[in-house]
């Protein structure tokens, strides 16, 4: 007993009976601090990025010509170029030409400044064959007129009335026509086409065409030189027949144009 009061008066000391027993308070471990937040730099603001250009689509097919194929086509181009007047010439010289009316002697069919395109297709085609080109009755003609002492050399237009072998008569303001086929005659201006016009064809003429020649008329008898005054018109002299007016629309015929001399 006397060894366990000793333990205590060394552990708690000597306590007073009136001294109120001390009471420890509870220890605590002192807490740590709160880490402060941690402080990021913020970047400078910057420029806007201009807008970016998609790059273009690879192009497929078939790569650069090469130096060789260039060269060929820049010559092609070249004799195209050269080509394409010498095809037009050959058309103008063979094949048609465009024409216009200068003069009234073709009235009322053909106007003063008409443009015309003149077939001389079958002409050419005739000779390559060998044989004499004739026109038809009725068919409206360009022919060369050759130069005389009082005038030159010159193209006229006028309508084809009498064929190689027929006997023509102009008499009393008319014209009578003979061949094989009406040996009492007919007048050849009968013909809805174009005699609505013609009142009376001046003149005294009794001949018979030759061969391989034609006899021709102007639609304006009382103001036309044709056939009463030259007389007949060779085949190897005319130059093609009418096929078609081109009016007024001037801006669509051909510019390779010559003036018609109708004589009137």
């Amino acid at each position: 007993m006397l060894m366990f009061l000793t333990v205590c008066k060394l552990l708690y000391g000597t306590m007073d009976p009136e001294q109120k027993p001390v009471v420890s308070k509870p220890f605590y471990p002192p807490q740590p601090l709160p880490a402060p937040p941690e402080l990021r730099p913020v970047p400078p603001p910057q420029a806007p990025l201009p807008p970016t250009v998609p790059a273009p689509p690879e192009l497929s097919g078939s790569p650069r010509p090469s130096k060789k194929e260039r060269y060929k086509s820049i010559l092609s181009t070249i004799l195209i170029l050269l080509a394409a007047p010498l095809v037009a010439l050959a058309l103008t010289a063979y094949v048609f030409q465009s024409y216009e009316v200068d003069g009234p002697s073709m009235e009322t069919t053909l106007q003063d400044n008409d443009r015309l395109i003149v077939l001389k297709l079958s002409k050419n085609i005739s000779r390559l064959k060998k044989r004499v080109y004739l026109p038809a009755r009725w068919d409206i003609i360009v022919f060369n007129r050759p130069a005389t002492a009082n005038s030159e050399e010159r193209q006229l237009i006028k309508r084809v009335i009498g064929l190689p072998g027929e006997r023509v008569v102009v008499r009393d303001g008319f014209v009578t026509v003979y061949n094989k086929e009406q040996p009492n005659g007919f007048n050849p201006d009968d013909n809805p086409n174009y005699s609505e016009t013609i009142e009376t064809t001046e003149g005294n003429i009794d001949l018979t065409v030759p061969e391989n020649e034609v006899f021709v008329f102007g639609d304006n008898r009382n103001n036309s030189l044709d056939s009463r005054s030259f007389g007949t018109v060779p085949a190897g002299d005319i130059v093609g027949k009418l096929v078609l007016r081109i009016f007024p629309f001037k801006s669509t015929s051909i510019n390779i144009t010559i003036k018609l001399a109708l004589c009137g």
